[in-house]
Order: C-alpha cells, then structure tokens, then sequence
C-alpha cells in the first residue's frame, strides 16, 4: 500500500497558493510558517490517514487533510470577520462541486470521495495581540490503482 496524502496537500497548496487573497493582498500558503511570517496566513498539513478496506485487491484510505487560516489583530481592533472572509475563498476553491475531486491519476490514485467535514474557530490572547484561527478539516477517500 502506498501513502496518498502527500498528493492531496500538494494539491491543496498548488490550489491556493497566489489564489486566496483579502483586502487585496495574497495570503501567503505553508507547510510550516516561518517565524518571521506576520498573519494573515494559511498552513496547510497532513492529519490522519487510515485504510477503510481491508482486503487484498484493493487499497482504500481516507485521508484527512487540515487547512488552517490564522489571523491577528493589536488590542481590540478587527475581528473574526477576516478569518471567515478568508475561509470562504478556500472553501469556493476547494468544493467546486460535488464531483470534482482532485486528480490524482499521475500518481496511480483514484479520489472518490471529498467531504468538508467542517470548520472549528478559535481565538486566543496574548499581551499584545487578539490571534482568530479556523481550522478547516477535508476527508478524500483514495483508491491505490
């Protein structure tokens, strides 16, 4: 059996990297940010993978990819409403539809499933800044050719 996620984060990143943007700036997309990044910006990571079959003719494994946009504000100025702006235009990129599903032929995978299995907001404080995080949880079922 062969390990599929690393095709669906590549995908995800190729998608949204230069294509999310807000207030007319682009959002800059990661695997891991570097530590003189500012926010806003998206981290996109593995989560979970598992076989679903169990059998010896075919491989199927559900992988759950993460998506996560955070954002900050100084004090008590902004709000959680950027955070959802920039959720949105991930998720317009991401579900286009119910069948268009991410191809993965080139690399002898077959997606036949892609659920948002949903969104969890968050926010936390330090001394200086109010941090808005949404974390977006993707499901693709992947099929070994």
């Amino acid at each position: 059996m062969k390990e599929p996620i690393r095709f669906i984060r590549q995908k995800i990143f190729t998608l949204l990297n230069g294509n999310v943007s807000y207030g007319g700036a682009n959002i800059p997309v990661y695997n891991r940010v570097p530590s003189t990044q500012s926010e806003p910006y998206i981290i996109v990571y593995s989560a979970d993978s598992a076989q679903t079959n169990q059998n010896q003719s075919d491989f199927i494994v559900e992988c759950i990819t993460r998506i996560e946009v955070v954002t900050s504000f100084f004090s008590d100025d902004g709000g959680e409403l950027q955070v959802n702006d920039i959720v949105e235009s991930i998720l317009e990129l991401i579900k286009t539809s119910t069948t268009d599903y991410f191809d993965l032929s080139s690399n002898n995978f077959n997606v036949f499933t892609s659920n948002i299995n949903g969104v969890a907001y968050s926010n936390d404080d330090d001394d200086e800044k109010t941090y808005y995080r949404a974390i977006i949880d993707i499901a693709n079922r992947v099929q070994q050719n």
